[in-house]
């Protein structure tokens, strides 16, 4: 073939591309923007939106509310619903229209980072079966056992009375990795060191994995999957350690069937266990542990790091909260039960998710087909639809005083209303939603929460609290491309003083 020909083919394709983009682009004309919407100059604002996402969705919630409106993202036009009516129709749009999982593939690129069929799949139906509900009341105990193990461990504080100084996102990692992994995998194999290294090193390589392979182009992205991620690597690693326990828990399957008497009550058994799990490989339920091992892992570290920071900020919020743990253990012991009590536990903890959780946006999907909002606006297939988290979290219509942080916010109005429910650290309603909303709202927030009420209420009645000598103030988080960053703050701990 002649270079002329090779020239005109390329030149024939380069414009064929061009048009593709410009009408794709074109369908987002009417939809207000926030920052640039002209070509070229959207990417200045979809590099504004890494630095600055917080503002420029606030700004477009507080200008066309209710409503949507657009930014640029380094990946693609992200419309936004502003308003609690803009929610809730994206918690009602079918999953053939408005699409949870591709958002979720997209955005976390789950087949390069968590491996190719983990993403997804049978484990999800286990979580939402096994780790929510009745499920959970018989796993408190080892949830608070090696809640106490961990902390005994990590924060090495002597009798004496001396405070000794944390280094809070390390430790709080590793401290939930091994909590996540008594029900996860039993003991031993949850206090193992290496385990536990490689969950926590893998955890934050899937989080900036994914980050870095959002800016390739689609076509380019296996290459630099091979270059960016160690997927492959971290996996090779886990079978390794996990392969004895799955082979022996294999040999007592095929040995006694049904008839096990001490079978674990944990998630890898619970994989091992079902329809779909009994046909798949060692290697396949070494993965889907490392993947819920990320979920575990980022988010409940995230949101406890920022609880004890707000704890250390004020001492009497720190004596309120230890006064319930005592009252509520005193008359029901540590169980399900007694933890469901603890309401300002709960409300301290649904407050912190409020002011800053998990990020500025949720409720991510990807248009598989056009879809139109109650006002007319039409969202192009294969755009991105997203709901503002914080800016709705900050409403002062959906919570009054919304800039302030209130601990007994939650608390209190359920002493008003009376519903056990409605305002629970796990409930998501239109203008609550940390967890998404709607039944692709997170599956592990049940497992997730009583962790976190245990460990917060665990370090209450045992340690007090405070920032370094010369520190006072909440240590605000940072917003990377619209996810939280929380700050890598060290506090001071020491034995509970009488």
């Amino acid at each position: 073939m002649s270079p002329h020909r090779v020239l005109a083919g390329l030149a024939a394709f380069s414009a064929c591309m061009f048009v593709r983009w410009y009408v794709f682009n074109l369908q987002f004309s009417r939809i207000p923007t926030i920052g640039y919407s002209e070509p070229i100059l959207s990417w200045i604002s979809a590099f504004r939106f890494i630095v600055d996402a917080k503002e420029m969705v606030h700004m477009g919630y507080e200008k066309y509310k209710p409503g949507v409106f657009k930014v640029a993202n380094i990946d693609g036009w992200v419309i936004i619903a502003a308003g609690t009516q803009a929610v809730d129709e994206v918690r009602k749009a079918p999953d053939e229209v408005l699409s949870f999982f591709e958002a979720a593939e997209r955005r976390q690129q789950v087949s390069y980072t968590l491996g190719p069929g983990v993403g997804f799949g049978y484990h999800i139906g286990i979580i939402k079966a096994q780790l929510t509900g009745k499920s959970l009341t018989a796993l408190v105990d080892d949830i608070r056992d090696e809640t106490v193990a961990a902390f005994n461990d990590l924060i090495p504080v002597g009798p004496d009375g001396r405070w000794v100084k944390v280094c809070i996102q390390p430790m709080l990692r590793n401290a939930i990795c091994r909590v996540s992994n008594r029900l996860f995998v039993g003991l031993p194999l949850c206090r193992d060191a290496e385990w536990i290294r490689l969950n926590v090193e893998f955890t934050i390589d899937t989080f900036i994995g994914a980050q870095i392979l959002r800016i390739f182009p689609g076509i380019l992205r296996p290459i630099a999957a091979l270059l960016f991620t160690k997927v492959a690597a971290s996996h090779k690693r886990g079978f390794a350690l996990v392969k004895p326990l799955i082979e022996a828990r294999l040999r007592m399957m095929a040995e006694y069937g049904d008839n096990w008497e001490d079978r674990p009550n944990d998630f890898l058994q619970w994989l091992m266990d079902s329809v779909e799990g009994r046909s798949q490989s060692p290697q396949d339920y070494c993965r889907r542990l490392m993947a819920v091992n990320f979920g575990a892992i980022h988010t409940s570290s995230l949101n406890m790091s920022q609880a004890l920071y707000r704890l250390a900020s004020n001492p009497e919020w720190q004596m309120e909260l230890r006064a319930e743990v005592e009252e509520v253990v005193q008359a029901h012991g540590f169980s399900k039960v007694s933890i469901g009590k603890m309401r300002k536990i709960d409300s301290f903890l649904r407050e912190q998710q409020r002011c800053e959780g998990l990020g500025v946006l949720t409720m991510t999907r990807v248009a598989l087909k056009p879809f139109t909002f109650s006002n007319g606006v039409r969202v192009p297939q294969g755009a991105f639809v997203s709901c503002a988290q914080l800016a709705t979290h900050y409403d002062e219509q959906n919570y009054t005083d919304a800039d302030t942080f209130n601990p007994w916010r939650f608390s209190s109005v359920h002493d008003t209303d009376g519903d056990d429910t409605k305002y629970q650290l796990v409930a998501t309603s239109n203008d609550f939603i940390n967890f998404g909303h709607g039944r692709h709202a997170c599956p592990g927030r049940f497992f997730a929460a009583i962790e976190l009420k245990c460990q917060l209420a665990h370090i209450v009645l045992n340690y007090d609290v405070a920032f370094l000598e010369g520190e006072s103030g909440y240590p605000t988080s940072r917003f990377i491309n619209g996810l939280c960053v929380p700050a890598d703050t060290e506090l001071m701990f020491r034995k509970r003083q009488f």
